[in-house]
């Protein structure tokens, strides 16, 4: 039978699972959503007829996981009062009290400094770049309640790979790239985890935490396909800018039929058909690399 990320957490020896689940293994989507705009500007930063830099790919592999773990664990830290009002976040180990904020505050010093070794095996340009990005994971939790947009700032610290990667294979910013890279993942941010805030809608009011689900209301299909569209034009741009070919462009094809589809069967109104947009995104993400190897060939 499969073997999924939910199981490999649940057969964990029990007083290891609180801080699994705390740092979100058993729901690996997140970390691929952080993961793959890395890979696509590790891809874009490969030489012309050369496969991508498969030791920065791992590294950036363990680095996502790392900071995702530990982005979550802010999170949890800061939200735990409001998670134990919301039912679909009632059981995480913080506000369930399977973890105290103390032993929260020892692991989350644990992940990073972890994710600093992984920092470090990197060029001081990048190291320099990647330090630059803590105070956004430290903040975002805060943003939701706020701001209606937590899902831009969000954006902005879930796309910091798109400057990452780049910088991690070539030395510095070709910022032509990398700016309209970053600015197409900020986009695609808007657009997943707009559609994830729209699980949470009634218990956010209840609670008085803020999202774009609430901001843009029964327009939310007409937001979500503007920043679709913006997505894709600055992935072109970004194309364009590094000589890309053929299969980069078909991948790109690909995500905005993608998105289309996604967008157009929503029902914002539907947890469970939420939660299944959202988690369909890592493919996105998949196909934009694949073209981008090829691309590469």
């Amino acid at each position: 039978r499969s073997f999924s990320a939910a199981d490999m957490v649940g057969s964990a020896p029990a007083p290891l699972q609180p801080y699994l689940r705390l740092m979100r293994l058993h729901q690996p989507t997140g970390a691929w959503l952080l993961y793959l705009p890395c890979t696509w500007s590790i891809g874009l930063a490969a030489a012309p007829g050369c496969l991508p830099d498969w030791r920065m790919l791992s590294l950036f592999g363990v680095g996502a996981v790392l900071m995702r773990g530990a982005g979550c664990t802010i999170n949890d830290m800061w939200d735990r009062d409001y998670d134990r009002q919301v039912a679909r976040t009632a059981n995480r180990p913080l506000a369930a009290g399977d973890v105290s904020t103390f032993q929260s505050l020892v692991f989350l010093g644990g992940q990073l400094t972890l994710a600093l070794c992984v920092l470090l095996c990197l060029n001081y340009y990048s190291i320099v770049l990647g330090a630059t990005s803590l105070s956004l994971v430290i903040t975002y939790p805060l943003m939701k309640r706020i701001t209606y947009w937590p899902q831009l700032v969000l954006g902005l610290t879930f796309n910091w790979g798109t400057l990452l990667g780049w910088a991690a294979v070539r030395g510095s910013c070709d910022w032509s790239v990398c700016l309209p890279l970053y600015f197409a993942g900020v986009m695609w941010t808007l657009v997943y985890d707009t559609i994830y805030a729209l699980q949470d809608k009634k218990d956010d009011i209840m609670v008085g935490l803020k999202s774009t689900a609430l901001k843009f209301k029964e327009d939310t299909k007409k937001w979500l396909s503007s920043f679709s569209l913006a997505m894709l034009l600055s992935l072109c741009m970004a194309g364009m800018n590094c000589n890309q070919t053929f299969p980069y462009y078909s991948a790109v094809a690909f995500a905005g039929a993608h998105l289309t589809h996604q967008i157009y069967t929503l029902d914002i109104d539907k947890p469970e058909d939420c939660w299944e947009k959202f988690a369909s995104n890592p493919t996105v993400g998949i196909v934009l690399f694949i073209g981008i190897v090829l691309g590469n060939l």
